[in-house]
């Protein structure tokens, strides 16, 4: 028996309030636990508890005086930073560090093989998050942050990721976009939220070339949207031969999401899932992280999110 799927989560990231009728509620976690309760598949997973990020690992990606400004927006109590989009409380700042924890705690976990691979059930969520700027619900940028951590600290060379999210993930594209270590690829609903992530932007300098972005017209269902994964993606992937994968997982690109008009059903998830396994195993030791993004229908994030760890699990 290999290591197991790791699973983490806690219930402090209930306490970034994001406000009466804010998609991106504390309910979303909250649907998703419970659910997750029910099938019961605990025992075959390993349960991850996160710890507070230290700023040494924010600063890889933000910019100190950024930092410490949502640090004194929350501690003044106001109820946004930047844009009406995203939303604050008191806790918010800590509760942002305990996300990119999250992040970091399943990076270590795959990488000193406790576990093969990993889910972070975490929010607030991050691939908006600019250098020094928050938009679209996000503070700190969880995924880029782990990119840059997992290549300081376990010295690797090559990192995909991969942004499932229904809407463009402008701040991990905008962090990357000149590195060639990091590719980046979003498939996304175009035109769009936040408007970036058009098919010509490839990258800038040294670093062209390992960005793609596939914009995806509403109303895609599985089967063309899987299609475009499978031979416009993955042969490049493939090409990049990373030597470790992270998924920014939104589910909202769901058929049943209020927030967008794809038509993808959790089977989409799954597949997407079991192809980048295969990818993986071929050049990254098994190693993936996944952490959790958009989704805000319930129901159907809960049932995304199982068809997604169930596949890591196989």
């Amino acid at each position: 028996m290999g290591a197991p799927t790791a699973l983490l989560y806690d219930e402090r990231y209930l306490l970034h309030d994001s406000g009466i009728e804010h998609p991106e509620s504390p309910e979303r976690l909250q649907a998703v636990w419970e659910y997750l309760q029910r099938v019961n598949f605990f025992p075959s997973l390993l349960l991850l508890k996160p710890e507070p990020a230290p700023l040494e690992w924010i600063e890889l990606v933000h910019d100190p005086a950024y930092i410490q400004r949502v640090k004194e927006t929350c501690e003044k109590g106001a109820a946004y930073i930047d844009s009406l989009d995203t939303a604050l409380c008191p806790a918010s700042y800590e509760i942002a560090l305990l996300a990119v924890g999250g992040v970091l705690k399943l990076i270590d976990a795959v990488f000193q093989r406790k576990a093969r691979n990993g889910f972070g059930l975490i929010r607030p969520p991050g691939h908006h998050a600019e250098r020094d700027l928050s938009l679209g619900f996000c503070l700190f940028n969880n995924v880029a942050i782990g990119a840059r951590y997992a290549q300081k600290i376990y010295k690797i060379k090559k990192v995909l990721i991969v942004d499932w999210d229904v809407h463009h993930g402008n701040g991990t594209q905008h962090c990357f976009e000149g590195d060639p270590s990091v590719f980046y690829f979003s498939a996304h609903e175009y035109p769009y939220y936040p408007g970036t992530g058009h098919s010509w932007e490839k990258g800038t300098g040294d670093g062209y070339g390992t960005v793609l972005n596939i914009p995806i017209p509403g109303g895609t269902s599985d089967k063309a949207y899987l299609q475009t994964f499978r031979e416009t993606f993955l042969p490049l992937a493939y090409h990049f031969k990373p030597d470790f994968i992270m998924i920014s997982a939104g589910f909202d690109a769901h058929k049943d999401d209020p927030l967008a008009s794809l038509d993808l059903t959790e089977n989409a998830y799954r597949e997407m899932t079991l192809e980048l396994k295969k990818l993986a195993k071929d050049s990254a030791q098994e190693r993936i992280v996944s952490a959790l993004e958009g989704g805000y229908n319930l129901e159907a994030l809960a049932r995304s999110v199982e068809a997604h760890l169930r596949a890591l699990m196989e």
